[in-house]
């Protein structure tokens, strides 16, 4: 969330800041531009009370007590103070309001985000191997090469769930056990993580706190009982960013704690409201499905360094890998709902002659912080300030098993296994139709 007394100061600046999103990014804007005329109001009119009532204190405090003239004084004065908590009242409840309208005003893009309104205009910053040949056959799509393989099941999942769910099988499960397992050794192993194993359900406050709610409601998963008399909702996790981000919601940590980072494993779900007719083939959009997430809080002043750092970290697994890739910077018009700034790794899919996104990497600055109140305390006495949050896929399980299909096929159908993944796979270094 943005900062409300920067925003209704600034609404301006911030409209032509949210313009650089997109033209309908700034449009919650009207409503806080009349609350904050409103909050204006009740802040003269407070401080116009406030000084009203200070100068009858001093008035009264020169008149001899027990004097009509001071008992007239001190009526005054409790009028006043009544007044004054009824303003104080109205102006509490006009800045709740601003705070309700702020939850659905996307962040402010960083400067240094390229302009450009969609993923066209993306421009791409580096690229890492070659694109793999396949000399004398056509490249299939792991829809095709999966079920021929028998390691990925569409139509028993469909029959078991409905579409957009997967069953793997046999070394097509294995295989996303030892992708998820790889990246898990080398994130705490050779970056740093601590692993978490966190809950897969989070209250709506979690939600709220990392930009999900209310924005995106729509493509959660809420969990309801029947007679259940919570006073909060409980949702399955679109993205171990929820819990991650969220494990040091409403607390002051110390600034020498900083950078703190998390990494988890964990199943994801999303209910893709808005990408009806895409991506229906394969693993690319599913409404369960599997990623490896890192998330670090920063300084403000290390935050951009950070999220170069974690852009690293995601690389290196398709690296190590040996899958050919890229990095692009994503545009003022394509960065997420709370997101500063992004890079997204595309990684080559042969058998669909393009690059698709395996990861996002973002600094989202101080917006989730503000939204789930973590802050730092940068040294002993002094004023807590809001952490920067970043988080990133490193990677998306399922979306790196449909690269390794890809890239690693043969003429024949099989898929070699990466180097890599061997001593996870139990030394196979081939998968072949069963």
């Amino acid at each position: 969330m943005l900062d409300l007394r920067y925003v209704v100061d600034n609404l301006d600046a911030v409209r032509a800041r949210l313009a650089r999103r997109n033209a309908d990014a700034a449009a919650p804007l009207a409503a806080i531009a009349d609350l904050a005329r409103e909050r204006r109001e009740a802040i003269v009119a407070s401080e116009t009370k406030a000084a009203e009532r200070n100068a009858a204190n001093a008035e009264m405090a020169r008149l001899p007590k027990g004097s009509p003239e001071f008992g007239a004084k001190r009526d005054t004065l409790k009028a006043l103070s009544g007044e004054i908590k009824e303003i104080e009242r109205r102006l509490a409840d006009v800045e709740a309001r601003i705070e309700q309208a702020l939850l659905h005003v996307p962040n402010l893009p960083d400067a240094t985000t390229p302009d450009g309104a969609g993923a066209e205009d993306n421009p791409v910053v580096h690229t890492w191997g070659e694109k793999p040949r396949h000399e004398g056959y056509a490249p299939r799509a792991h829809w095709d090469l999966g079920p021929a393989l028998g390691i990925l099941d569409f139509d028993r999942a469909s029959r078991l769930s409905g579409p957009r769910f997967t069953v793997l099988m046999g070394p097509g499960a294995r295989l996303s056990r030892a992708l998820a397992q790889f990246m898990l050794d080398l994130h705490t192993g050779e970056h740093g993580y601590t692993e978490v194993a966190p809950p897969y359900l989070v209250k709506d406050s979690a939600m709220r706190g990392t930009g999900q709610l209310p924005k995106f409601a729509d493509d959660a998963f809420r969990i309801a009982r029947q007679g259940d008399e919570r006073a909060y909702d409980l949702y399955l996790i679109p993205t171990a960013e929820v819990p991650l981000t969220n494990l040091h919601g409403e607390e002051i940590l110390e600034g020498d704690r900083l950078p703190v980072a998390y990494t988890a494993h964990t199943p994801c779900f999303r209910s893709e409201a808005g990408s009806y007719g895409k991506d229906v083939r394969g693993l690319i959009r599913q409404h369960q499905f599997d990623k490896v997430e890192l998330v670090r809080l920063a300084t403000p002043e290390t935050s951009d360094a950070e999220l170069e750092k974690m852009t690293r970290h995601a690389a290196t697994v398709l690296e190590r890998l040996e899958l050919h890739h890229r990095i692009v910077a994503l545009c003022a018009g394509d960065i997420g709902f709370s997101a500063q700034k992004t890079y997204d790794l595309e990684v080559w899919l042969p058998g669909q002659d393009a690059y698709r996104e395996i990861s996002s990497c973002s600094n989202c600055g101080d917006f989730q912080a503000r939204r789930a109140q973590i802050r730092y305390r940068p040294e002993a006495g002094a004023k807590p300030r809001f952490v920067h949050t970043l988080n990133g896929s490193a990677l998306a399980v399922g979306r790196t098993l449909v690269a390794v299909l890809e890239q690693y096929q043969q003429a024949d159908g099989s898929v070699l296994v990466p180097r890599a993944l061997r001593p996870y796979m139990g030394g196979l270094e081939v998968l072949s139709a069963r």
